[in-house]
């Protein structure tokens, strides 16, 4: 990673990859950050369908072209972690990467989802803890968050997807992290919403192109609280569901600033001030 003075020299160049990206508020978080810290920053959508490439051949692109690095999202998280290079064990245990540093040692991952997860939930709902939380969708987003919640101090983790091995094997992941956290597993989403304190949705549904939500409006009932990690749009029939039956909400946007501050100094070692990036950007669209 270059230092604070040697990025200020040369171009910044970002990119994300991912689909269903186009409307994604990533391009206006790092430019603007560039020019509250006097950096010269581009950063460009890379949607494999609609350059007629795979994965694969984008990131490996992105990788010779001069990209500083790039932001990952859905579906590709868990498979970059596996093109990368990733110091930190947490990270690793994860088993998903959102943001790569292209070295000159070879491209580094990188998971600021975890540590977004976090911000957003303190930032909402402060000291609470969690209690019991049930976690709809164990993919790459998923992963990170249930890690978050472990370091949140949740009393139990029901981890909810339709594909019974992926939920298992983030439930084998938590439990190896020898917390007192006790970690179950549904492929009902209604069934594991019951008696749950906090609901989260880690799905893609209610993304712009998919539409819908993960859990019916009554299934909320008797919760406490509810995140939702989409966040094009922001106010989701997941969320607005939840308003109507008065839960604290988390919304996207939060994890989404969240994990874009943490990115940038990642990508450029170069502080922003959180406040003033937020104010910048806030109710603005590229």
């Amino acid at each position: 990673m270059l230092h604070s003075e040697k990025a200020r020299q040369a171009k910044v160049r970002l990119g994300l990859i991912g689909d269903n990206i186009t409307r994604s508020k990533s391009p206006r978080l790092h430019r603007t950050a560039g020019k509250l810290t006097g950096l010269d920053v581009t950063y460009e959508r890379l949607i494999p369908r609609d350059l007629g490439k795979s994965f694969d051949e984008v990131f490996e692109e992105a990788r010779v072209s001069g990209f500083r690095g790039i932001n990952v999202t859905y579906p590709y998280k868990e498979l970059v972690a596996k093109k990368v290079a990733v110091s930190d064990p947490l990270v690793r245990a994860i088993g998903a990467v959102n943001t790569v540093v292209f070295a000159t040692d070879g491209p580094q991952g990188f998971n600021t989802d975890y540590s977004g997860f976090m911000r957003a939930y303190r930032e909402i709902l402060g000291e609470m803890e969690p209690g019991i939380v049930c976690l709809i969708g164990t993919g790459g987003v998923g992963k990170a968050v249930a890690f978050g919640l472990v370091g949140l101090r949740a009393k139990v983790i029901r981890c909810v997807d339709l594909d019974a091995e992926k939920a298992n094997a983030l439930a084998a992941s938590l439990r190896a992290l020898g917390s007192d956290v006790l970690v179950e597993t549904s492929a009902d989403p209604v069934l594991a919403a019951k008696g749950a304190d906090g609901i989260i949705n880690c799905t893609p549904m209610g993304m712009v192109g998919i539409g819908g939500s993960a859990l019916p409006a009554e299934a909320m009932q008797g919760a406490k609280w509810v995140f939702d990690a989409v966040y094009t749009p922001v106010e989701t029939q997941f969320l607005q569901d939840a308003e109507r039956a008065g839960l604290k909400v988390i919304s996207g946007y939060e994890l989404f600033f969240g994990q874009g501050v943490d990115a940038w100094k990642i990508f450029t070692d170069v502080e922003v001030d959180p406040s003033a990036l937020r104010d910048a950007i806030q109710g603005k669209e590229e």
